[in-house]
């Protein structure tokens, strides 16, 4: 009773008609910026966000889920229709989604895209809603400690979500706490790492740090790679899937609606895992594995389940422990910040009609993405057509006008665009921004936690393995490094071999 109370009072708040209309609006505007080639849903929040600052924060956090997952939509159409993902979860959709485009299924493809990513995103949000009153009265008994603890798990989970090398990761992560650190200490009033800027004394916006790295960075990169993608030329006659395509849709999405839900759960696990898993899991159940590749139905379909659900649960570690699973999440939890909405447990218990608004406003949300985007298929290849130095002006004054709006300072813009030429830097030498964000946004948090802790026990640094809960997580952590650095070194053992052969 207790859980169907809190969705009646959830959909209370999202039926309302400021709610809907700032859902719709993000579930546009998501999927408009999203289908850009070069543009994900990390780059579209980025460029989104500031738009949201005048906003209440139900509203702010409605419309920005709303951008996440159309700007997602959005990702998968590119990977359909022109061979383009949006982003590396949307990899997976692109062998055998635009394999389909090219057979003259494209429609088929976007239609079965759209499905299984609303049946996916409803499961979700049906495990987010019930898992969300036990995992707060676990949450209820952490202290200061297991915080800390807590944050050093995301912390490494962040060198989880990097797929390249473990050193650059560390590497990010630092140069993200750093940067996390710089302005005011709270405690003390000392200025650090402001190197004499005035403006840098309320430290480092992450929005402007999420413009450069993932925004301007990714134009740069866009407008250096000349290859012509071309879109699927002519007209999609057809949007709804065979009777035989519906057989095999159907097991697909259920099984990676399971998948992306228990995947989006675990912090670190990122949307990219569940969608290689949901993948090689229908490979491997098929009695016809030799069709994925070449335009098989289920191949759009899992991951694409996978992908939402993932999406929808990555909302219960940021929501209820204030731990962002990827780069994304961890923008979600910089804009609960800036709205002055502290993240974990409290959420729910001191502001219980935006939890639950949130949650029911996410379901709705994907009714109209499906509603949405099925009449507007033959809309997004046009805008797919436009030659891509057409649009990066307009992308570059967004981007500008969303970072000045924040704090009306030309030097954040500056800020932004040296945070561009980093980002542009850091892919070249292969190393991804995306630990760094957490860095930046965990680091502050974390280190106020250890702080606080040590000031409770008078010093003793025991306090850390003596609370049951805290020893626990430092145990997960120890364990997620062994992980981490056992593979490297088998890795590293096997090359020097290799070379002293």
């Amino acid at each position: 009773m207790e859980l169907l109370d809190s969705l009646a009072l959830g959909f209370s708040v999202a039926f309302s008609l400021k709610s809907l209309g700032y859902a719709f609006l993000g579930c546009l505007l998501g999927t408009m910026v999203g289908i850009l080639p070069g543009l994900g849903p990390l780059a579209t929040i980025a460029m989104l966000l500031p738009f949201t600052y005048g906003l209440e924060p139900l509203t702010a956090l409605i419309m920005l889920a709303g951008i996440y997952y159309g700007s997602q939509y959005g990702g998968s159409t590119t990977a359909i229709l022109i061979n383009l993902p949006g982003e590396v979860s949307s990899v997976v959709t692109m062998l055998d989604g635009h394999k389909l485009a090219q057979q003259g299924r494209a429609g088929v493809a976007l239609a079965t895209a759209a499905i299984a990513s609303f049946v996916a995103g409803t499961l979700g949000t049906l495990v987010l809603a019930g898992f969300a009153h036990p995992l707060t009265r676990l949450v209820l008994n952490f202290g200061a400690p297991e915080y800390f603890s807590l944050m050093l798990v995301g912390l490494i989970g962040a060198v989880i979500i990097a797929s390249g090398s473990v050193i650059k990761a560390i590497g990010m992560i630092l140069i993200g706490l750093l940067i996390g650190l710089s302005g005011t200490d709270v405690n003390t009033g000392t200025l650090r790492f402001t190197f004499g800027l005035a403006e840098l004394w309320d430290g480092v916006e992450i929005i402007v740090v999420a413009v450069g790295l993932f925004t301007i960075s990714e134009i740069i990169v866009t407008l250096e790679n000349r290859e012509r993608r071309d879109a699927v030329i002519g007209t999609i006659n057809t949007l709804w899937p065979s009777w035989p395509d519906i057989r095999r849709m159907i097991p697909a999405i259920l099984r990676g609606s399971t998948i992306g839900s228990i995947v989006g759960v675990m912090p670190g696990a990122g949307l990219s895992v569940a969608s290689f898993l949901s993948y090689t899991m229908e490979k491997r159940v098929s009695r016809t594995p030799e069709r994925f590749g070449t335009g098989a139905i289920e191949g759009v379909a899992a991951p694409e389940a996978a992908n939402n659900a993932a999406a929808q649960t990555a909302f219960i570690p940021t929501l209820m422990l204030g731990i962002p699973g990827s780069a994304t999440m961890a923008l979600m939890l910089g804009a609960m910040m800036i709205h002055n909405i502290q993240p974990g447990p409290q959420v729910m218990t001191r502001h219980p009609e935006l939890f639950w608004g949130l949650i029911a406003s996410m379901w709705l949300g994907n009714v109209m993405l499906l509603v949405l985007n099925l009449p507007l298929v033959q809309v997004w290849v046009k805008v797919l057509k436009i030659p891509y130095r057409l649009l990066y002006p307009a992308i570059l004054v967004f981007c500008c006008v969303g970072v000045y709006s924040y704090r009306y300072l030309a030097f954040d813009v500056l800020l932004a665009m040296a945070f561009g030429l980093l980002g542009y830097v850091f892919s070249k030498l292969k190393c991804e921004p995306a630990p760094l964000v957490l860095g930046m946004v965990l680091g502050p948090m974390m280190e106020e936690h250890f702080r606080r802790a040590l000031l409770i026990s008078r010093g003793d640094f025991t306090v850390f393995l003596t609370r049951p809960i805290s020893a626990a997580l430092l145990g997960v952590a120890a364990v997620l490094v062994v992980l981490i650095v056992f593979p490297a070194i088998r890795r590293t053992r096997k090359r020097v071999i290799a070379e002293d052969a």
